[in-house]
């Protein structure tokens, strides 16, 4: 499981000129999931997500976890996380989770995280066209794979 988090000011996400979700000053996450991704993916991923520190404390430092800064956060799913670019021009997606094992693991991280952080967890829309938008602060990106720990 692979994860891309950027600190933003403000996140939506758009599907079919219709807003989904939209968030101010918290994460965006992107997540993409493997077929051999698993509910230990989703609970290390979470926990490492609700205490990350990036956010600034008085003095200026990232010191400040998702739950101390009272930030929102927005979920959207990306199997292009997961693409193979070593052999060819053309990205393979063939470790990318198919819909029946991605969906009940983007519902469970998209659950867990919010009984993490205590807040209402924005999403997408599951393998729909989405439009992203977002104001990255920072900017801050950091990039976490649940099979990369060490």
């Amino acid at each position: 499981m692979r994860i891309v988090i950027q600190r933003v000011q403000h996140a939506s996400v758009t599907i079919s000129g219709r807003q989904k979700s939209a968030i101010q000053k918290g994460y965006l996450i992107l997540l993409g999931i493997e077929e051999a991704d698993g509910m230990e993916d989703v609970e290390w991923l979470c926990h490492k997500v609700a205490g990350l520190r990036v956010f600034e404390d008085e003095n200026g430092v990232m010191n400040r976890s998702i739950i101390e800064e009272k930030g929102e956060v927005l979920v959207v799913s990306q199997f292009t996380l997961m693409a193979s670019y070593k052999k060819g021009n053309r990205p393979s997606y063939i470790r990318a989770a198919r819909h029946e094992t991605a969906i009940p693991l983007y519902e469970a991280f998209c659950q867990r995280l919010e009984e993490l952080v205590g807040r209402p967890v924005g999403t997408g829309e599951f393998g729909a066209d989405m439009k992203v938008e977002l104001l990255n602060d920072g900017p801050v990106t950091i990039c976490m794979d649940s099979k990369n720990k060490e």
